[in-house]
């Protein structure tokens, strides 16, 4: 993985953000996963400026990670961040994005797509976990394995090179093996921030108040991919194929030897699926 670009900031709604602006086209947001130490270059810098060649890329560093602003989040989560990555998208004079998306990220991008419809151009989506009702739904204690994994690796002896990679290794990866030092070091640094520890701290919940999508899904007007990884460890691809099913305009594409974070691992699959999506409904 490349060092990180320059860095930017801007206000979104009274939230100061921070993000990454590459390449110039059609302007596509990049939001990533909730994992510890996760920013928008842990999870988009392998595959990012491939998708910088013809787009302007805007990655951004979701409220309370990476370089972002760590207040706490009060009310309901996913209206919360839709709300504020709406008023960057103002204060960047960006009216109308793709959204490229992993996990906790692109359950930002599905609401958003609900409640901000003239926003949205096009979503892909991997990873994400907006919907906990249904037959399809993830059982309990997969809805709840990254707060979990979450609560070990901050727990005991606190955060560790060797747990990071634990974690990452068997919840992110498909191939433990070609997981690069790089990113194990980037994630891990970040994940040592003071105030990403103090949130992770906490006894009640800093996050917000946990919101379900069933209601919202249909109402999305975008076209969306659900582009999966075949081996995720939190959702299989039931789960996406279900998802795919309560919107308008959803499909899936399940993408083998991948898990959670396959735009990591599998960079130039991902971007020439994804890249093939979004070009496709321009």
């Amino acid at each position: 993985m490349t060092p990180p670009p320059e860095s930017h900031y801007a206000d979104g709604a009274g939230v100061r953000y921070h993000y990454h602006d590459l390449g110039t086209g059609a302007d596509t947001v990049f939001l990533h996963g909730g994992g510890p130490g996760c920013t928008a270059w842990s999870d988009f810098g392998p595959v990012a400026p491939l998708f910088a060649a013809d787009r302007r890329c805007l990655l951004v560093d979701i409220h309370q990670y990476g370089k972002s602003e760590k207040s706490r989040i009060k009310g309901p989560m996913w209206d919360h961040h839709a709300e504020k990555t709406v008023g960057l998208l103002d204060t960047l004079g960006v009216s109308q994005a793709d959204f490229v998306c992993n996990s906790w990220g692109g359950t930002i991008a599905l609401n958003l797509a609900a409640k901000y419809p003239d926003r949205v151009r096009s979503l892909v989506i991997t990873g994400s976990m907006p919907v906990f009702h249904g037959p399809l739904a993830p059982l309990p204690e997969n809805g709840h394995r990254g707060r979990t994994a979450r609560d070990a690796y901050y727990g005991g002896e606190g955060p560790t090179r060797e747990k990071m990679r634990k974690l990452i290794t068997s919840l992110e990866w498909y191939d433990a093996d070609a997981l690069p030092d790089e990113t194990l070091d980037l994630r891990y640094r970040q994940s040592l921030d003071p105030e990403e520890r103090e949130l992770a701290a906490m006894s009640d919940s800093p996050r917000g108040d946990w919101q379900d999508l069933s209601a919202e899904l249909p109402a999305i007007e975008a076209p969306a991919l659900f582009l999966w990884g075949m081996y995720d460890a939190f959702l299989t691809p039931d789960y996406p194929l279900m998802l795919a099913r309560m919107l308008p305009r959803g499909s899936l594409h399940v993408m083998d030897r991948a898990s959670h974070h396959l735009q990591e691992e599998r960079p130039r699959e991902y971007y020439s699926v994804a890249t093939g999506f979004l070009n496709s409904v321009a």
